[in-house]
């Protein structure tokens, strides 16, 4: 069944291999379905990775004395 989707063609060891292979048996689903839903996974938690990163930074500068209050934003 052709798809309107870009593909990637990756090369990966036997044991990842199995494993996806496993998991598409097991979830009644293709590998191809297994490989995007781990790799959505490790995309999001990249993100979380990235963004924790940056709210640490800003946290180091972060001032309460020049800070709004909840008050103060919501007005």
């Amino acid at each position: 069944m052709p798809t309107k989707n870009p593909r990637i063609n990756v090369a990966v060891e036997k044991s990842i291999y199995s494993i996806i292979e496993t998991l598409a048996k097991k979830k009644g689903i293709s590998m191809s379905m297994v490989t995007r839903e781990l790799i959505k996974e490790a995309l999001e938690i990249e993100e979380d990775n990235v963004l924790a990163s940056f709210a640490e930074e800003r946290e180091k500068t972060f001032d309460k004395d020049k800070s709004l209050s909840h008050e103060e934003v919501w007005e």
